[in-house]
C-alpha cells in the first residue's frame, strides 16, 4: 500500500474516499481511493499514474480539472473545493485546440476569460510559445495538418501552463505521436518541471516513459479501483538520453515491470 500520511508540506491536491458509480451505488469502478499530493516549493513534483486500462485513472484527472464529479469523497486543492476560480487545464490525447484560432490566440485563451488586455496575453503567450519551440508558428492556425501533431501538443502544454502554471495534467499526452516526436516531447516536458516546477500528473501505459519522467509513481488496481503501490524513482532530477543507459533506470523500469504484473494479477 502507497503511503499517504500528511507531513508538514502543504497538499496541493488532496483526495479522500474517493468513489465512482454510474448506477446509482450499485458497482463502483472507484472505491476508498485516497490520493495526496504535496507541494513541493521551487521543485514541483512529476508524478505518473500507471493501471490498466479502464481503472480509472484518466477520471482522476478530470476530478482534477473540474470535468467530473466523484459519487463520493472529498477533493481540494490547495485546501479549496474545486470552483470555476482554481480550475485546472488538462492535455489529452487527442488534440485539443480550437482549430478556428491562431496558436497564438489558443495559449492565451484562459488569460481573455480572465479579462487581460490582448497586449499583456500576448506578451505572455508569446513567452511560452517560445519555450515549448513554436516561435514563427504563432499565427498559424492550431489545426492539422497545418501543425503536426506533436505541435499541436505544444501549443496544449503552452495553453495549460499559462492557465495555471501551479499543476499540469496530461492524459497520455504523447500516445498519438510518433517514436521520434515522442521522444523529443519527453524532454521538452522535463525542461518545462525544471524550469517552472509545476506539479505535473501524467497518465501513462508506457513504463520506460513513466520511469524516464516521474520521480513518484502510483499503480492503480482495477475495479473497484485504488492505489495499491507507491515507486519513488531515485534518479537526478535532471535527466537527459544518457539516463535511459544509467543501470539504476533499467532496474527501475523492470521493477515497475514486475509491478504491474503483480498488480494486475490482483484482478
Amino acid at each position: 500500500m502507497p503511503n499517504f500520511q500528511d507531513t508538514e508540506l502543504d497538499n496541493i491536491i488532496e483526495m479522500r474516499g474517493m468513489g465512482q458509480s454510474y448506477d446509482g451505488g450499485k458497482n463502483f469502478i472507484i472505491k476508498d481511493l485516497d490520493f495526496l499530493v504535496e507541494d513541493k516549493p521551487a521543485q514541483g513534483q512529476f508524478i505518473v499514474i500507471l493501471g490498466m486500462s479502464g481503472c480509472g485513472k484518466s477520471t482522476l484527472l478530470r476530478y482534477v480539472a473540474g470535468l467530473q464529479e466523484p459519487t463520493e469523497g472529498k477533493l481540494l486543492l490547495k485546501d479549496k473545493r474545486i470552483g470555476k476560480d482554481n480550475r485546472v487545464s488538462m492535455v489529452f490525447q487527442q488534440y485539443s485546440s480550437l482549430p478556428w484560432l491562431s496558436v497564438l490566440d489558443n495559449v492565451g485563451l484562459a488569460l481573455k476569460y480572465k479579462g487581460v488586455s490582448k497586449a499583456e496575453r500576448d506578451a505572455k503567450a508569446m513567452e511560452l510559445i517560445t519555450k515549448v519551440g513554436l516561435a514563427g508558428h504563432e499565427h498559424k492556425y492550431a489545426q492539422y495538418p497545418t501543425l503536426s501533431g506533436g505541435q499541436l501538443q505544444r501549443v496544449a502544454i503552452a495553453r495549460s501552463l499559462l492557465a495555471n502554471s501551479d499543476i499540469l495534467l496530461m492524459d497520455e499526452p504523447f500516445g498519438a505521436l510518433d517514436v521520434s516526436t515522442r521522444l523529443q516531447m519527453q524532454d521538452l516536458l522535463l525542461d518545462i518541471w525544471n524550469e517552472y516546477h509545476p506539479t505535473i500528473v501524467f497518465v501513462t501505459h508506457d513504463i520506460p516513459e513513466a520511469v524516464y519522467l516521474a520521480d513518484e509513481i502510483y499503480i492503480m488496481k482495477s475495479a473497484p479501483s485504488r492505489f495499491v503501490e507507491h515507486i519513488h524513482v531515485d534518479l537526478p532530477l535532471k535527466r537527459d538520453r544518457s539516463t535511459k543507459r544509467d543501470p539504476r533506470y533499467i532496474e527501475l523500469v523492470q521493477q515497475v515491470e514486475d509491478t504491474m504484473i503483480r498488480v494486475a494479477e490482483m484482478g
